[in-house]
């Protein structure tokens, strides 16, 4: 994939936001790009942004950076307004916990974020330019809790590029950041998670393919089985959703390839948009070498499985990277 006429894919989606500005929770308000990238978002029109941190603190760092705070909401944690709600909320989810286990967590910035959104207060989180992925998925099982009918959070990334004939191509990439070695009952929740956030992303009907490096028994190996294994599980699971596995990346991708490997092409086989990765080595280093060989635009990763939005970024995003995730991760939360 080549990168070529990426506006698109983002430009509609920010569109989308223009005409019903959402709520994204910011639990690293102190930190610069993070403050840039809601001045951003709120100049134009497509968040509301709640800083969360002690508002001295934030006051500080927008003056170091010359960031105006004006039209953005400040919520210091030491005084959450709604306390009882959050901890009656993380009860809920923990039901052996204490209430003051409780009230001592929710004054911290990402268990705060998530208690927003369980209570319906925002529409979406955006975390980890200081935090690690593993800290804002703990954060997000105490406080969001899983969507009904997943067990495992996962991972994804938007993959932006250009097709052979030029024409802009998405795909949704996972898991690529979170699930290590993943059993067949964790790559279903992965597939299943991964069609949800295709049909709101890119507004498509999700075509699910399981990776291997094997095509429908080429090859006879515990790995494949696994794979072969998920895929059924998957379609069990949803079964208005199209899966197939195990598949090649030739034959999830590419239509004639599917023909010659599997005697015609299917709904999925040739065609797909949803790849699913193995364990988390193919993952990662599939996404990697798209962005940095073919030039793709890697947009994540978008954190799945959870009964609200939150995408996780890296200690090394960029503003940009901050806007466009959270354009990303809005419009997962404008179709819900």
């Amino acid at each position: 994939m080549r990168q070529n006429r990426l506006d698109s894919t983002l430009g509609r989606l920010a569109r989308k936001l223009e005409s019903r500005p959402l709520t994204l929770v910011l639990p690293e308000a102190t930190d610069e790009r993070v403050l840039a990238a809601a001045r951003i978002l709120r100049d134009r029109q497509l968040a509301q942004s709640v800083l969360i941190g002690a508002k001295s603190e934030i006051t500080a760092a927008a003056d170091a950076a010359g960031i105006a705070l004006d039209g953005l909401t400040i919520l210091d944690p030491q005084e959450p307004g709604d306390q009882d709600l959050y901890v009656k909320q993380y009860l809920e989810l923990r039901p052996g916990s204490s209430p003051g286990i409780a009230r001592r967590l929710i004054r911290k910035p990402l268990f705060l974020g998530g208690s927003l959104l369980r209570a319906n207060q925002a529409d979406a989180m955006l975390a980890g330019v200081s935090y690690p992925t593993a800290r804002v998925i703990e954060a997000c099982l105490m406080t969001v809790g899983l969507a009904d009918g997943i067990e495992t959070p996962s991972s994804c990334f938007l993959m932006i590029g250009s097709a052979p004939d030029g024409a802009e191509q998405c795909l949704i990439f996972a898991d690529c950041a979170v699930n290590v070695d993943p059993d067949v009952e964790e790559l279903a929740d992965i597939a299943v998670a991964s069609a949800m956030t295709c049909r709101e992303v890119l507004g498509e009907n999700p075509r699910v393919a399981l990776l291997s490096f094997s095509t429908k028994g080429s090859a006879n190996h515990a790995s494949a089985r696994n794979v072969r294994e998920a895929a059924l599980l998957a379609g069990a699971r949803a079964p208005d959703i199209a899966f197939d596995g195990e598949l090649q990346a030739d034959a999830a991708l590419v239509s004639r390839v599917a023909k010659i490997k599997l005697g015609e092409a299917g709904p999925v086989a040739g065609y797909a948009n949803v790849l699913v990765f193995p364990d988390l080595d193919a993952g990662n280093i599939a996404y990697k070498l798209t962005q940095y060989l073919a030039g793709a635009k890697a947009l994540g990763p978008l954190l799945q499985g959870f009964a609200r939005p939150v995408s996780d970024l890296s200690r090394g995003a960029s503003v940009d990277d901050i806007v466009e995730t959270a354009i990303v991760t809005l419009a997962r939360a404008g179709t819900r």
